[in-house]
């Protein structure tokens, strides 16, 4: 099979506003009230008319909005034995400096393995129903080590760290490898972490727990690579770096430039969705280290609040971009999901829509048809 050539100029980044009746589904699932069967049914039905939905806009690339999902990262993860979900991670601030969400921490409380496959099921569906190309999005496995630190991981199971991350990137390595064999083309790992080693106060919290956040970038980089290293080459990887997104909060704030260097040079994925749609992220000058090989998803579209960019600022934008790095090898994206926890962004389906159709025709408008 020939390889697949995303990123595509225009993305979807992955999750999208949960559907009313995928909402009271999970919540009748959770009384009681109707089976998983019942439960999936309902969830496929509203990925089936998703999909027809995004590729209507024009869109080359879909994902099943994560309808399936609660949280973007702790569905996935607590299916990997040895995962503990527990307790809270300490409350962040929204941009007005208020108390705000503190999603579950994860605890590794055994020997990490893959002992079943996790998405495999969820992308034979979504193939069976998509006539461009089907994407995975799977939280990236820095998210088992970041929040915690050593302290989250048993001493017992791994006295070694380095038999975590090998353990680790083995579960990472079976699960992909399943993907491919069912069809799988295009994996995204989802990572808050690198983009919260860009804030001050995320740098601080690291150094409590025992890590040095000015190495994490590069034992980050190394787990990931020994991920994918050996995948295919018609399988493409790319990674999305946000700062936090629930409910239209987010929790870190900082430029790339503390973990760039690494990041694009270090890591071997293929793409880079980057945050971008405001002052949060820093300036584009951290592009000029993106070597000639790798592409940039801007993400300068805001899936956070409900008004629409205009479409001559974002031109402007990613032209501004350009001046550090080939127009060419970059696209087009909102900046995250719209809703990477089932609670979903403070925004409309109309506006959501409205955001990736805005996305299809200013890429259009930028690089053509291509």
């Amino acid at each position: 099979m020939s390889k697949v050539n995303p990123p595509f100029r225009a993305e979807q980044v992955g999750s999208l506003l949960r559907p009313v009746e995928v909402i009271d589904a999970r919540t009748k699932f959770k009384n009681n009230d109707i089976s998983a069967e019942e439960l999936r049914a309902i969830e496929d039905d509203a990925i089936s008319q998703e999909v027809r939905k995004v590729e209507s806009l024009g869109m080359k690339v879909v994902t099943d909005g994560e309808f399936r999902r609660e949280y973007f990262h702790l569905d996935f993860l607590e299916k990997l034995d040895g995962v503990t979900v527990t307790g809270d991670i300490e409350a962040s601030s929204d941009a007005k400096g208020k108390t705000g969400f503190s999603p579950p921490k994860l605890s590794v409380t055994g020997k990490l393995r893959h002992s079943q496959t996790i998405q495999v099921d969820d992308f034979v569906f979504l193939k069976s129903q998509v006539t461009q190309t089907p994407k995975v999005s799977i939280p990236s496995p820095t998210m088992v080590h970041f929040r915690g630190g050593r302290a989250a991981i048993d001493i017992e199971s791994y006295p070694d760290m380095d038999e975590f991350f090998a353990d680790l990137a083995q579960c990472y390595r079976d699960e992909i490898r399943a993907l491919y064999d069912a069809g799988c083309r295009y994996v995204q790992l989802d990572d808050t972490n690198l983009a919260y080693l860009c804030d001050t106060k995320m740098r601080q919290a690291s150094e409590a727990r025992g890590d040095d956040p000015n190495q994490l970038p590069r034992t980050y980089a190394a787990l990931i690579n020994d991920v994918i290293d050996e995948r295919p080459d018609d399988l493409v990887v790319g990674v999305h770096l946000c700062r936090g997104n629930f409910q239209s909060m987010w929790f870190a704030q900082g430029g790339y430039d503390p973990v760039a260097e690494v990041l694009f040079n270090e890591m071997n994925v293929d793409a880079y969705f980057l945050e971008y749609d405001d002052e949060r992220s820093g300036d584009f000058a951290p592009l000029r280290f993106v070597p000639e090989d790798k592409t940039v998803v801007l993400g300068i579209v805001s899936s956070k609040v409900p008004d629409l960019e205009p479409q001559t600022i974002l031109i402007e934008r990613i032209n501004e971009a350009a001046n550090y790095m080939p127009l060419e090898n970059m696209c087009l994206s909102t900046q995250c999901g719209f809703s990477s926890t089932v609670h979903g962004n403070k925004i409309t389906p109309d506006n959501q829509w409205a955001k990736l159709e805005l996305v299809v025709n200013t890429a259009r408008e930028v690089w053509g048809d291509s």
